[in-house]
């Protein structure tokens, strides 16, 4: 009985992981397309502080979220 409990939190725990990377790369193709310049050049070539501040609000915003959703 503890190892089926203990298998299902796993793969629940695998899948839940594999949504938040989805919707992590969803939100970083949205805000690709919505800012005016590009995120990629802005954050490896130009070293730009305030994108990467952008972008990591961002992600702990829907961190926040997902984990959440998770744990409801």
């Amino acid at each position: 009985m503890f190892m089926e409990t203990q298998a299902g939190h796993m793969v629940a725990s695998v899948v839940y992981a594999l949504i938040g990377v989805a919707v992590f790369a969803v939100a970083f193709v949205i805000m690709e397309r919505i800012a005016p310049f590009s995120l990629k050049k802005e954050l490896a070539e130009d070293d730009n502080v305030a994108v990467g501040i952008l972008l990591g609000s961002i992600m702990i915003g829907l961190s926040i979220i997902i984990a959440s959703a998770i744990g409801s």
